[in-house]
């Protein structure tokens, strides 16, 4: 018998693909496009310990003559009720992956293997899988290199373990920091976002290539577009976005997501000029594929599909108007179960399913599934405590230290530690993040006592001492008595739950016991630092004006108390800057550095500035810019570390537009280098401006090089860039 071409892994990657696609029935076509099952819901541990499938997995293969993909197989957390226990750990996760997979292949005509498809916001989000600090830590750090490596070994650790496809937050940007999920964003800033994504695609992907080695994932990136645009940093509103906003500050992490090679994207929630996302065939094939060229995957995020009912008036109907304008894979829908006769009843052409199908199966065979279906049985990749931990490292901002209390000094014998925050690791890890076993991870407390010096007492509670170090911030943390909605949206906060997705803010300030706190411990004279953990930038007026130093390190997973105690004892040094400008009340907001370039005026009763601009962090020591040098496109400048110790810098460089065919914002962000200094040395920094920094978003939409007068500014802060010395450059279209 004549081996068909799609078996045949010589044929090349399309002809296999339309071969099989040639083959197969409506009812098959359909079922490679529906994401229906919540993965949990697949097994069951049985009393001797081992997996067992459920009839709900055997009712999804044969409803559909095998499966498309599944979500969440391996996942852990409240909303899914997996803990150690009852779902797979690290020696035993591939061993239920190739269980469901065996009965996928033996339910299908055809062989055509499943799509496990899991979280990996930061980290693989499993039992035992190494937990990574947030992303708006990852974009304090400003450092892509490092970004690329650890998603790189969270890749890894996925596919050793039977996943395939990594879900991953990197396109939302944080305009409003009442938004729950504003620990999901890089930062503010459309730029830095783009450069941190390119790194996520090209660690976790390697580089672009037909098929996929076998310690990396395609990535799906989420959220295709402008879900942080949304009224109120209410999740999943209504979102008052001009095309204009679009293009300029939520596009440009997707398209460069793209030119890296990402597969796939997640159309989002929100909808743009009153068209959702996964029924908006302007964004998702008139920019994304016809002007941008992606050929990869869309995936619709959970139940948005159905809600394009409301629209349409039926699930139906709702399913078909998503396939037309561009999605291919849904996710725990109603609606794309009905596909096949959403066909027969001319409300979508068979062509376009075809096309649907054919990038879901190109996918399968560039992972290599239809020659290697099972999990390669290799060891877990090692050093993830340690990117964890340098992560964390490089996360950790100082904001200020008026009364020069950092690094800790010899002069201070006893410490004491206090707030919640400071005993838990559990504030530290985020949203997304499965159960952790007892013992994993090190306090900010724990961390002190072991990292302290000999004789120095380290103490928690109000008692006499030299120095108060308080913990405060917000929680991701889930817990089982919450409720959630059908998506894994938090419905009822619990506990001290102030963040993650569906907990969004009105106000921005701390909870009154932590406030009450900071009062009581600074009205007795001693000197405090307060670290501050959190999953966005809280309000935070008074530690600004009554702290004597005041960190913050955004959750900075497991690990993040050693990197925080290092940072406190001076062993290492505070090297993040602000991904986000902090406001000093919510009642400013916005208050994003790029704003347009307009009379910014202030308020009667409170300045329009925020409290700490983007990109801000010291260091201790302390460094001097040059004015910047042009030479064409290239700029230099001089950096010089003045102080008395080694220290990083991050070098910012900004452009303002002074001549412009449309309104320009204030500064906008072009590149930036971290530069690290020895005690008095001076270097000079090159940076090089091409046309994807030059251009900008002209009258007609579309992004190009416009002739125009810029001002270049290099500084280490939005607003230090104000005041700094400009180089002026004249741009020809």
């Amino acid at each position: 018998m004549t081996t068909p071409v799609y078996r045949t892994p010589t044929a090349p990657l399309d002809a296999r693909v339309r071969d099989l696609l040639s083959r197969m029935t409506l009812r098959e076509k359909a079922g490679q496009l529906n994401q229906r099952m919540y993965g949990w819901d697949a097994y069951r541990r049985t009393p001797d310990g081992r997996f067992a499938l459920t009839d709900a997995l055997r009712a999804e293969t044969e409803r559909f003559a095998g499966l498309g993909a599944l979500y969440g197989l391996l996942r852990a957390d409240a909303w899914s009720g997996v803990e150690h226990g009852t779902g797979p750990g690290a020696d035993d996760s591939a061993e239920l992956a190739d269980l469901v997979q065996r009965h996928v292949l033996d339910s299908s005509r055809l062989g055509i293997p499943a799509l496990f498809v899991e979280e990996v916001p930061h980290g693989h989000m499993a039992l035992d899988g190494t937990v990574l600090p947030v992303n708006l830590a990852v974009g304090a750090g400003w450092d892509p290199g490092l970004h690329e490596r650890a998603a790189a070994h969270a890749a890894a650790e996925l596919r050793a373990r039977g996943g395939h496809v990594a879900l991953v937050p990197a396109l939302d940007i944080a305009g409003d920091p009442r938004w729950g999920r504003t620990e999901e964003c890089f930062g503010e800033d459309p730029h830095l976002a783009a450069r941190l994504t390119e790194a996520l695609v090209r660690g976790m992907q390697g580089a672009p290539a037909e098929y996929f080695a076998a310690d990396r994932a395609p990535v799906v990136l989420k959220h295709f577009a402008g879900q942080g645009a949304t009224v109120g940093g209410r999740n999943s509103a209504e979102s008052a976005l001009g095309l204009r906003e679009l293009h300029e500050i939520h596009l440009p992490a997707a398209r460069s997501g793209i030119r890296a090679g990402a597969a796939a994207v997640m159309a989002a929630y929100n909808e743009v000029d009153y068209l959702p996302c996964a029924g908006n065939r302007a964004l998702l094939t008139g920019i994304l594929r016809e002007s941008w060229g992606f050929d990869g995957l869309v995936m619709a995020d959970g139940l948005a599909v159905d809600r394009l009912a409301r629209i349409t008036g039926d699930k139906i109907s709702a399913g078909a108007l998503a396939l037309r304008s561009g999605v291919d894979l849904s996710l725990w829908d109603e609606g794309f179960t009905h596909l096949e006769e959403a066909v027969e009843r001319g409300l979508v052409e068979e062509s376009v399913l075809d096309a649907a199908v054919a990038r879901v199966l190109r996918l399968k065979f560039r992972l290599g599934l239809f020659e290697q279906p099972y999990t390669r049985r290799t060891p877990l990749p090692g050093g993830g405590r340690e990117l964890s931990t340098a992560l964390a490292r490089r996360c950790v901002t100082l904001l200020h230290d008026r009364a020069g209390l950092l690094p800790i000094g010899p002069a201070v014998r006893r410490i004491a530690v206090l707030g919640t925050h400071a005993s838990t690791t559990a504030h530290q890890l985020g949203d997304y993040t499965a159960p952790q076993r007892p013992g994993t991870g090190a306090t900010v407390l724990d961390a002190l006592r072991a990292l302290a010096p000999p004789g120095v007492l380290i103490h928690q509670g109000e008692t006499a001492a030299d120095l108060a170090v308080l913990v405060l911030g917000g929680s991701s943390a889930r817990s089982a008595d919450a409720e959630f909605d059908a998506n894994g949206a938090a419905r009822t906060a619990v506990a001290e739950m102030t963040c993650g997705e569906g907990v969004d803010l009105a106000g921005l300030r701390l909870p009154a016991d932590q406030r009450a706190l900071f009062d009581a411990v600074t009205a007795t004279g001693t000197p405090t630092v307060v670290v501050l953990v959190q999953g966005r930038p809280h309000a935070v007026p008074e530690l600004a004006e009554r702290a004597g130093a005041l960190l913050t390190a955004w959750y900075p997973g497991p690990w993040g108390g050693e990197a925080i105690a290092e940072v406190l004892l001076g062993h290492t040094e505070p090297t993040g800057r602000l991904p986000v400008s902090v406001p000093r009340s919510a009642a400013q907001l916005p208050v994003h550095y790029n704003h347009k370039d307009t009379e910014y005026g202030g308020y009667a009763d409170e300045s329009a500035e925020p409290q700490f601009a983007f990109g801000h962090g010291l260091s201790y020591t302390s460094f001097a810019y040059g004015p910047p040098r042009l030479s064409g496109h290239t700029v230099e400048v001089d950096i010089t570390n003045t102080g008395g110790r080694p220290g990083r810098t991050v070098a910012q460089l900004y452009i303002r537009r002074l001549r412009t065919p449309v309104w320009p914002r204030t500064l906008e962000l072009r590149a930036f280098q971290g530069v690290d200094l020895a005690p008095g040395e001076r270097r000079a920094v090159t940076f090089h401006l091409d046309a994807a920094e030059l251009a900008q978003v002209g009258p007609d939409l579309t992004t190009a090089v416009l002739p125009g007068t810029l001002e270049i500014r290099v500084a280490d802060s939005s607003r230090a860039a104000l005041a700094a010395v400009p180089a002026l450059l004249r741009v020809e279209g």
